[in-house]
This record gives structure tokens, C-alpha cells and sequence, in this order.
């Protein structure tokens, strides 16, 4: 009887251990178990669905303005010589240059246009245009931007006449007062790319930012200018 009861004892003490170390084993194991890392606040929005998306900038604030004669010649642009084909479409070189920039930034087009009525040929064109420079004319606008302060960056584009800005743009500059604005001019030339315009604009803007890195392109190569329009714009940052 007596060696029973220490039997039973010794075999009572033996679970009472093996109990033990199971105990001590599952706490080690979960002490040297992997921590998962903390789920960041913007992976916790993502994986239930409420993280707020970047919405990108639609180009709401910045004005693409340009003057082309082909649009002032009084005739079917086609018949014009200040036009290139973009897409099977006949454009005022400007205006070609114009589109891919607003396309490019989103900006709004505004066509600058003037009760004079250009000669469509090209040699007429010149012949006018010196003249004009030379009386020093300001020709009437006929086109106007409806809020000026809807924009913080106006694009101003035209084609460089006799190393200078069509008479127009002196029309244009004068009767809008860009104070506080960027203006980022932009040419078509003939050789004379941007002829000191830039400038020419910062003097009679002297309260704007001008960017004096303007661009500009040969009437020739205008149609085909999209890729150096955006290389252009990348480094202005649009």
C-alpha cells in the first residue's frame, strides 16, 4: 500500500513537469515568434478602400494665347501661307504650336484677333507687316479675354515679323495689365527664333514673370514640333 501511494505521487510529479515545460515551451516559442510590422496608416486607407487619390492638375488656371495671320487674312486658312497641316487639318502656324501646348498643360486656347485684314501671300505679307512696324500702328482687337484673372500663366504665341512681334502684340500687351502672372512666350520664325520678345514683353509687363526661355520653332518644322513642345514644357515643369 505504502509503495502505491508513492508511486502515485512520483507519477503525479512527473505530469506536474511534463506540464510545465509544455507551458515554458509555447512561451518561448511565442516570444521568438515574428512580430508582423504595424500597417501604415495609408496601406490601412488602401486596403479598405478610403484612401483619398491624387486628383492632377487640369490646367484650369493657365491661358494659351497665340496670333496667327491665317486666322486674320480674310480668307480660307487653306489658301493662307502662314499655314501648316497637322493631321490632315490646315492650321495658323501659331495656332498648330498653341494646340499642342494646351493639349499638353490643359490650359484654354484664346485666338487674338484683329479687325486688320492680313494679305494671304506671302510676299504681300511682308511688304504689309513692314509698313505697319514702321508706322508704329496698333491694330484693333477684335477678340477678348473674358477674365484675365482666372489665370495664373498665360502662354502668349506669334510669329516673328521682321526680328520683332506682329503690331498686334503690342495691341494685346497694352490693353491687358499681366501683373502678378507668368507669361511664357512661345515663336514661329523664319530664322530669327525668339528675337529678343521675351524681352520685349518683360518691359511692357514689367510687373509679370517673363520666361525668357520661350519657345520657339521654324515655320517649316512646326507641324512636327509636339515632341520638343513637351521636352519644353518638362523642363518649365508642366
Amino acid at each position: 500500500m505504502q509503495m502505491q501511494k508513492t508511486r502515485f505521487i512520483a507519477g503525479l510529479l512527473a505530469l506536474v513537469m511534463v506540464l510545465a515545460l509544455t507551458a515554458c515551451g509555447k512561451a518561448a516559442a511565442a516570444e521568438n515568434a515574428p512580430t508582423a510590422a504595424p500597417q501604415s496608416t495609408e496601406a490601412a486607407q488602401a486596403a479598405d478602400g478610403t484612401a483619398e487619390e491624387n486628383s492632377a492638375t487640369d490646367g484650369g488656371n493657365i491661358l494659351v494665347a497665340y496670333f496667327t495671320a491665317a486666322e486674320n487674312s480674310g480668307v480660307d486658312a487653306v489658301s493662307s501661307a502662314s499655314v501648316v497641316t497637322v493631321d490632315d487639318t490646315a492650321k495658323g502656324v501659331s495656332q498648330a504650336v498653341a494646340d499642342m501646348i494646351a493639349e499638353r498643360t490643359g490650359g484654354e486656347l484664346f485666338s487674338i484677333q484683329t479687325s486688320v485684314v492680313y494679305p494671304a501671300d506671302m510676299g504681300e505679307l511682308i511688304d504689309y507687316v513692314a509698313e505697319e512696324q514702321d508706322a508704329g500702328v496698333l491694330p484693333e482687337l477684335t477678340t477678348h479675354i473674358e477674365d484675365l484673372d482666372a489665370y495664373d500663366t498665360v502662354f502668349v504665341g506669334f510669329p516673328i515679323w521682321w526680328y520683332d512681334m506682329p503690331q498686334v502684340m503690342y495691341s494685346f500687351f497694352e490693353e491687358y495689365d499681366f501683373a502678378g502672372k507668368t507669361i511664357i512666350p512661345f515663336t514661329v520664325h523664319n530664322g530669327s527664333r525668339l528675337s529678343g520678345t521675351p524681352a520685349t514683353i518683360q518691359e511692357l509687363e514689367p510687373e509679370a514673370t517673363v520666361i525668357q526661355d520661350g519657345f520657339t520653332v521654324s515655320h517649316q518644322n512646326a507641324a512636327e514640333a509636339a515632341e520638343d513642345v513637351a521636352a519644353w514644357l518638362d523642363g518649365l515643369g508642366y
